[in-house]
């Protein structure tokens, strides 16, 4: 499979396909393909269907095989990057639930549970992540610029939990209540941190759709006048 990523705020992966390679995605994002790309939708198995339906992931992967050379395109839903990473053993992956844009067929898609359990039901984002292993091209969809990092052994950083893209299984993840709050229920921006520990490269958003939506929630209609 090749490939190239092209656009600028709303970007798109174009993959050149040969008789055989299959694509993944578990969202809507073929944008365009060439006619000889068939496609197959599957569930992955009762037990794979009701983790996602839990975590509020999408419970169903479309499966793209060329059937002859082929091509096929995915596209970002929100302005930003995509970001290409090669998944091998060794060499996996933890995104946020909703950051799988599209990979190979040989990589594996499960869900990674943070241990901070009502933290990460409290904070929203962060507890429920994707794991991806096996091995073959994944591509990231990233909300707003790209910042990486590669943290030293026990280097930390404190990051507003929707900022956080993705990082490698070496690296260690709390989310925690923001200190000095005296109603962790009110309002719901801002209130919990997500701390990763090093060692491991991080990768950041910078404008998370999330924060997006609380931003222009207070200018939508509520039809009430």
């Amino acid at each position: 499979m090749k490939y190239e990523i092209k656009g600028g705020a709303f970007p798109v992966v174009v993959c050149e396909l040969t008789d055989g390679e299959q694509m993944i995605t578990e969202k809507g994002s073929m944008v365009w393909m060439t006619p000889n790309m068939e496609m197959e939708t599957t569930g992955g198995g009762i037990g794979k269907m009701f983790s996602k339906a839990f975590s509020g992931e999408s419970m169903f992967q479309n499966i793209y095989t060329a059937r002859g050379a082929g091509m096929i395109t995915f596209g970002s839903s929100f302005p930003g990057k995509i970001l290409p990473v090669e998944i091998m053993p060794g060499r996996e992956l933890i995104v946020q639930k909703n950051a799988f844009l599209a990979s190979e067929a040989g990589v594996e898609l499960s869900i990674h549970f943070n241990k901070k359990l009502g933290a990460g039901f409290f904070g929203g984002e962060g507890f429920f992540m994707q794991r991806l292993s096996g091995a073959g091209m994944a591509f990231i969809e990233i909300d707003g610029e790209l910042v990486e990092y590669d943290l030293a052994p026990g280097q930390k950083m404190v990051i507003d939990t929707g900022n956080v893209a993705g990082f490698e299984p070496t690296v260690s993840i709390e989310i925690q209540q923001v200190p000095g709050l005296k109603n962790k229920f009110l309002g719901g921006e801002g209130l919990f941190n997500t701390t990763l520990t090093g060692p491991g490269k991080i990768w950041l958003q910078t404008m998370p759709i999330s924060n997006v939506a609380m931003a222009i929630r207070p200018f939508i209609p509520t039809g009430n006048g």
